[in-house]
């Protein structure tokens, strides 16, 4: 039988997407239907988005054996989470370049042990941003292709089986969380179970001051790290760090895992006085 350029292409979609399902897992929790993939030895990386706050998690392997799952850690923020098995799965190779626009992915789920593609290209790719819930996603990646909601979750696979990112969904279109985050979020997450946040120890609320915006203290928690730097109820935040204060958000941005145990001046202002605050941020206590 002759073959042409045509379906030798076709062949190798096909060789793919047949190499990379020994990886990818189907999931269940509660009443959601998602899916997974290998990251590290007996660890599986899904989209936090669809797993319940129940413990049933419960994974379908390759070939359609059912197993269940306990979850290491989530992180809401990014639409990371990090489940444990026992079991083995062969690891994808992964990149953390970002994938330009127009270039050809892959978002291969599972269901029932079998793999479902879809199939598309990369509609736009734009620098870091933060998600609706505040986390930092290390490119904006928007997917031109129909990503099925038990899909979510997918790896996404470039033209060279290499997983890009995982797939996920918007109100209006699918989005790719790049592998970049994947990999900070998960390190994080294995070795926390947890996604630490700063914290001030402040009560803030934003303000218009003659030279732009602050945040006044509204209140103060008795020995935490606003209180141990000296700020007082009625202080306005003027400056973060020799930077005027943009805005609280901008405050709130700032207050990452990374910021955990950092010293930063802030420039404070009370009815015209102005003084500078050297406070080391905390960790946020868990609820």
């Amino acid at each position: 039988m002759t073959t042409t350029p045509l379906s030798e292409l076709a062949a190798a979609f096909a060789g793919l997407v047949a190499g990379a399902a020994p990886s990818i897992v189907s999931l269940k929790s509660g009443r959601s239907r998602a899916t997974g993939f290998a990251w590290r030895p007996r660890l599986i990386v899904a989209a936090d988005e669809l797993i319940d706050d129940d413990d049933d998690l419960r994974l379908t392997l390759p070939g359609g054996e059912e197993i269940a799952g306990q979850l290491v850690g989530r992180d809401h923020t990014t639409d990371v989470a990090l489940i444990r098995v026992e079991r083995d799965l062969p690891q994808l190779a992964v990149s953390t370049e970002v994938p330009a626009a127009g270039s050809l992915v892959f978002a291969i789920g599972a269901e029932a042990g079998l793999p479902r593609v879809a199939s598309g290209v990369v509609a736009f790719a734009g620098p870091a941003w933060r998600s609706l819930r505040g986390g930092t996603i290390d490119a904006r990646v928007e997917l031109d292709l129909a990503l099925p909601r038990a899909s979510e979750g997918a790896p996404v696979l470039d033209a060279d089986g290499v997983v890009r990112g995982m797939a996920v969904r918007s109100r209006r279109r699918s989005l790719m969380i790049p592998a970049a985050t994947i990999v900070r979020v998960a390190a994080t997450l294995e070795a926390k179970g947890y996604i630490p946040r700063g914290y001030l120890g402040l009560a803030l609320h934003p303000v218009k001051t003659a030279a732009g915006s602050g945040a006044m203290v509204m209140a103060v928690e008795a020995g935490g790290p606003g209180d141990q730097a000296g700020l007082r109820q009625g202080d306005v935040v003027t400056g973060w760090d020799g930077a005027p204060t943009a805005s609280l958000a901008a405050i709130m941005a700032a207050l990452g895992p990374d910021s955990v145990g950092r010293t930063v001046k802030l420039a404070v202002a009370l009815g015209g006085a102005a003084r500078e605050a050297s406070l080391t941020i905390g960790e946020r206590p868990r609820a």
